[in-house]
């Protein structure tokens, strides 16, 4: 099975209205929430998507809502993130699907263990509730393995969601506060007057605004490339399987857990989704072009990224050369890469002889998504100060998901002008342009 991916639908339509005060492009998970919180500070806002909301990475990515383990620039999101998350379902008046389950990542290796003890020493000025426990309290807690962890790391106040539920519910809320949704209309381009963003135009025609959010995914840089704003940014693909309803398999229900080459949860439907820790990078000519860019995330990633050569090179190559408008890549409604096959595999291969109780769970559905990177594998939340009236809130680099609440506070406040929730500094797109050659701390 390679194609079980599903969302929810938004339901209903609507016609393109020729104003708004703001237009996000891009109807994921980062853009839903910055529309979301738009909508709740009063302001007209356009969300604009041009196939359907969640059709791509925000829909099929793991859902786990995470603090543990992050980057120490990023942690400062990630913490304002989950109150937003316990907060979610009032505000969508919906189902977002989360709970704090908690988060274990397994350790089994002293070399393993020192690493996640010395990141949980890094990140002690944060105050969090992660703590690394003894290997009799991960038997406690995740029980039936056939073999030893030498301890975990645990967060107990970690959590998942329903990717597949979470956006429809939060933009049908965005309709419900006076905000207009459309599906299937390509944004093409923005027009400028006065040195500053005036329009988006689109497939279907013109909509004047007065700032603009671009939140599109592994679609952005392309986009901004048309507007003459250099981001580099990669694109790599990860995949997930899930199993049908079953018994539970291990531990309490609905913890995350990552553990050596595997990672599951259970959904609220009762059945397991489960991935590999690893990523595919299909060359591309972006490859080649961002390359000095990334040259110091090579030695970050190594073992968690794995490259290709495919279609995909060939297909963004004659594109190129016809020279390409953001209509060309816009044309693929949905971009569904196939599943990595042997990542998948493996995964359920460790999943399978970790803990014997997942072999009897039957498979029910693989599919896969593109994640967007950028070489210190932190996002951009940012006005571009070359444009005014432009904010970017893109290069999640596999984080987005968890982060997305505060990501579109964060978004808001930066269009708005209000306090921002967190500091936006480590975020900024200038760092891509004023010589501080971005590097990372932690892989995709």
């Amino acid at each position: 099975m390679t194609d079980g991916f599903s969302v929810d639908s938004l339901g209903g339509g609507d016609e393109l209205p020729s104003r708004a005060s703001v237009v996000v492009i891009g109807g994921g998970v980062a853009g839903a929430m910055t529309a979301l919180s738009l909508a709740e500070d009063g302001v007209p806002v356009l969300l604009l998507e041009k196939g359907r909301v969640a059709g791509e990475q925000s829909g099929r990515s793991w859902g786990w809502c995470r603090k543990m383990d992050r980057d120490l620039r990023e942690l400062p999101l990630a913490i304002a993130a989950l109150p937003l998350w316990a907060d979610m379902n009032r505000r969508i008046g919906g189902e977002s699907g989360f709970r704090r389950s908690g988060i274990v990542y397994l350790n089994d290796c002293e070399k393993e263990e020192a690493a996640r003890a010395a990141w949980l020493k890094a990140a002690a000025p944060f105050g969090l509730d992660t703590r690394l426990i003894s290997s009799a309290e991960v038997d406690a807690l995740l029980p039936g393995s056939s073999r030893r962890w030498t301890s975990a790391l645990y967060t107990p106040s970690d959590g998942v969601a329903e990717p597949r539920l979470v956006v429809p519910a939060a933009l049908r809320a965005v309709r419900r506060l006076g905000g207009h949704v459309v599906e299937h209309t390509p944004a093409l381009g923005v027009e400028t007057g006065s040195g500053r963003v005036t329009a988006v135009v689109t497939t279907n025609g013109r909509v004047a605004c007065d700032a603009v959010v671009l939140a599109g995914g592994a679609w952005s840089g392309r986009f901004l490339a048309g507007l003459g704003v250099r981001l580099p940014q990669l694109k790599v693909i990860a995949s997930v399987l899930r199993t049908e309803p079953a018994p539970q398999a291990t531990g309490r229900s609905g913890i995350a857990v990552w553990g050596a080459g595997f990672g599951f949860h259970r959904r609220l439907d009762g059945g397991y989704t489960i991935g590999y820790g690893a990523n595919l990078h299909e060359i591309v000519p972006d490859s080649f072009r961002y390359f000095v860019d990334f040259l110091p995330t090579i030695p970050v990633a190594a073992g968690d990224l794995h490259f290709s050569i495919g279609r995909s090179l060939f297909t963004e190559t004659r594109h190129l050369r016809r020279g390409a408008t953001a209509a060309r890549f816009a044309a693929a409604e949905e971009n569904a890469p196939q599943p990595t096959r042997r990542f998948l595999g493996r995964a359920r291969r460790a999943l399978d002889r970790s803990y014997p109780a997942f072999a009897e769970l039957k498979e029910a559905a693989r599919w896969a998504g593109l994640i967007d990177v950028l070489p210190d594998v932190l996002p951009v939340i940012s006005n571009v100060e070359a444009l005014p009236g432009l904010t970017l809130a893109t290069g999640f680099s596999g984080h987005g998901f968890a982060i997305s609440p505060s990501v579109g506070r964060l978004a808001a406040d930066l269009v708005t002008g209000k306090p921002p929730i967190v500091d936006p500094t480590p975020f900024r797109y200038s760092r891509f342009t004023d010589g501080s050659w971005p590097r990372p701390q932690t892989a995709v």
